[in-house]
């Protein structure tokens, strides 16, 4: 059932369901698509989430009753095309060691071995429910259930970069330097964000990644390259 409802004095808040589900997030993202397509000058921003989509709006220019009014007619006509729209990106990891240090715990937690945890996260392709937390942090679906691990009793206070980790039913990408409470499992040599470009990460709300088992040598070559540009 759609809800709407006031967020502030410039937004709207439009929830198409109550449940983190692929169908669900399908209908955001077309939900997403069909307002961005609209080209509306009132509308500053949209925010697509888990199975809501936030919308900013110039309070100068139009109110909450107007843009409650688009987004419901929007909303009547949307559905759930498994595989509609988004981008596949790889993203290469260099699991385990130093790089991935709770894949240990992770294995011993799902009762397999650390090869087998490698083998399963990287075996399927995981959709970007959202961004969030972090600039460019992607909240992934679809993990195997054998490697659900809950998350860290006390938090990191530091987490590099580009460390690929397990936190309950999901796994994520952390894009900078930061605090974190998941488990780490490995590492992408990939910049994921980048202010000097805006800020803009190689991956959006709705596409899909692949993570790509590589060696350290390879991590590290990858990691020379970045930085000679």
């Amino acid at each position: 059932m759609v809800q709407i409802k006031p967020v502030g004095d410039c937004g709207v808040l439009i929830e198409l369901g109550n449940s983190i589900s692929e169908a669900v997030n399908l209908k955001v993202m077309e939900l997403n698509r069909k307002i961005n397509q609209l080209s509306l000058e009132e509308i500053l921003e949209t925010v697509p989430a888990f199975c809501s989509v936030l919308v900013f709006y110039d309070p100068l220019k139009t109110d909450y009753d107007a843009v409650s009014k688009v987004l419901f007619q929007l909303s009547e006509s949307l559905e759930a095309t498994a595989g509609a729209g988004g981008k596949l990106v790889e993203i290469p990891v260099c699991y385990g060691g130093s790089f991935g240090p709770d894949i240990s715990f992770v294995a011993e937690h799902g009762n397999i071995t650390q090869e087998e945890v490698v083998r399963i996260h990287s075996g399927r392709d995981y959709r970007i429910f959202m961004l969030g937390f972090l600039p460019g942090f992607p909240y992934l679906g679809g993990m195997d259930e054998r490697i659900f691990t809950p998350r860290l009793k006390t938090p990191r206070t530091r987490i590099l970069a580009g460390s690929v980790g397990i936190g309950g039913e999901q796994t994520g990408i952390y894009p900078m330097d930061s605090p974190g409470g998941w488990q780490l499992i490995g590492r992408t040599p990939y910049r994921l964000f980048k202010p000097e470009e805006a800020g803009k990460p190689l991956y959006e709300a709705g596409d899909s990644i692949r993570f790509v088992p590589i060696s350290q040598e390879e991590f590290e070559d990858i990691t020379r390259k970045q930085e000679k540009g």
